[in-house]
């Protein structure tokens, strides 16, 4: 008899991060997977934001699914591995909204008791802590990423760059946060019978790594992540956002972990959610299915005007992978040892890119399984089903 998956979720939550989260909340309804803790960093949005949307969500469904309100959240890395740094960029923003759910408020379940309730404050669409507040305060130069760019700061510089008001976290010291403690300790615990499915950066993967390698060869790890076929889904249309993120962390992953699933946009492209997915969680009646509905009405929206000649509604990115760490025969693999390019010029490719790596060509076994074919109606049909279930439930 097959055991139930256990599941450590690591999501930047943004919308496609949300529905991600949702799926696995309604199979753990179902007693189809564990979810054992949701960790959230930094990209769609700031790893505070992605922690207090994980918390909002479990607790929208926490009626539906036992023990979904006693899930541990807990918050990762606040930014990459080679900067001080973080703020979010432009592109993010206009994609997921300033707050990372489609700048829509999640209802608030009459079941939740008074004091967890979060004030009417918490899902202002401004966050505190701009750019320019840090740089007044800097004793020393730092570097801060802007959405994967570099940006370098010297104290007392002016604040009156494009960035300087745009909402930021800082590196708080050098001891991995709890969020990536939490991965060790899961590793540790189950081993290879737990998968930690990773939706956004690989920073808290690889600071996992760095700080408890014992835990490389128990390591299974799906990702959300990469490009081998396709465009990618920055501006120069080779990377794709979350490797471009922190290229170092994902070539480290690649190249040291034993068991890594990729799920990336060569898939997620062909599957694209529509309005009448969101028209059936909103059929459901229930404050939840609306909440999810404006939420992707949102994304649709922006997908579409990003690419109104190919998409005819959203990739879904995140909720494919949390598919496949349930069921990988959802796709086909390609296997193969992968790296990550982490400099652009001459005899170094193009940084953030996602590639066979030379160096193991011709070793074995291969690490990584790419995924480049999908069932997407089985998927698609699921992922509609599984979220009008989890609605109609809440």
């Amino acid at each position: 008899m097959t055991a139930t998956p256990r599941i450590v979720l690591d999501v930047d939550t943004g919308i496609d991060d949300t529905l991600a989260l949702c799926y696995l909340l309604d199979a753990a309804r179902t007693g189809e997977c564990e979810l054992a803790g949701v960790v959230g960093t930094y990209g769609n949005v700031l790893a505070s934001t992605a922690v207090r949307n994980n918390r909002a969500v479990l607790d929208l469904f926490a009626g539906a699914v036992p023990g979904a309100a006693g899930i541990p959240v807990l918050r990762g890395c606040v930014c990459p591995a080679w900067v001080d740094g973080f703020a979010v960029d432009e592109g993010c923003a206009r994609f997921h909204g300033t707050n990372g759910l489609g700048n829509v408020r999640p209802p608030v379940p009459s079941t939740l008791p008074a004091q967890a309730v979060p004030s009417p404050g918490a899902f202002a669409l401004a966050e505190p802590s701009p750019v320019s507040a840090r740089v007044a305060t800097l004793s020393r130069p730092a570097v801060l990423s802007l959405g994967g760019e570099r940006h370098d700061l010297t104290p007392g510089e002016s604040a009156n760059r494009s960035f300087a008001t745009r909402p930021s976290e800082w590196r708080d010291g050098d001891e991995p946060p709890a969020g990536v403690r939490f991965i060790i300790d899961e590793v540790r615990a189950h081993g290879r019978a737990v998968t930690v499915l990773a939706t956004g950066p690989l920073t808290d993967v690889a600071a996992a790594i760095k700080a408890a390698p014992d835990i490389v060869p128990d390591l299974k790890l799906v990702i959300m992540g990469g490009a081998l076929t396709q465009e990618g889904n920055c501006y120069d249309l080779i990377c794709e956002t979350n490797i471009f993120q922190d290229p170092e962390s994902a070539n480290l992953v690649f190249r040291t972990v034993p068991d890594v699933m990729m799920i990336g946009l060569d898939v997620t492209h062909q599957c694209l959610m529509t309005r009448a997915d969101a028209a059936a969680w909103r059929a459901t009646g229930t404050p939840a299915g609306a909440f999810l509905a404006d939420m992707v009405g949102f994304y649709i929206n922006a997908n579409e005007a990003s690419d109104p000649v190919f998409l005819a509604g959203s990739p879904l990115h995140d909720p494919l992978a949390a598919a496949v760490a349930l069921d990988p025969s959802l796709v086909t693999c390609f296997d193969v040892n992968m790296m990550v390019e982490t400099a652009t010029g001459n005899g170094h490719g193009f940084r953030g890119r996602t590639i066979g790596d030379p160096i193991r060509l011709r070793k074995w076994p291969k690490t990584a399984h790419v995924a480049l074919d999908v069932d997407a109606g089985r998927f698609i049909a699921a992922f509609r089903d599984r979220l009008a279930n989890l609605c109609a439930h809440a």
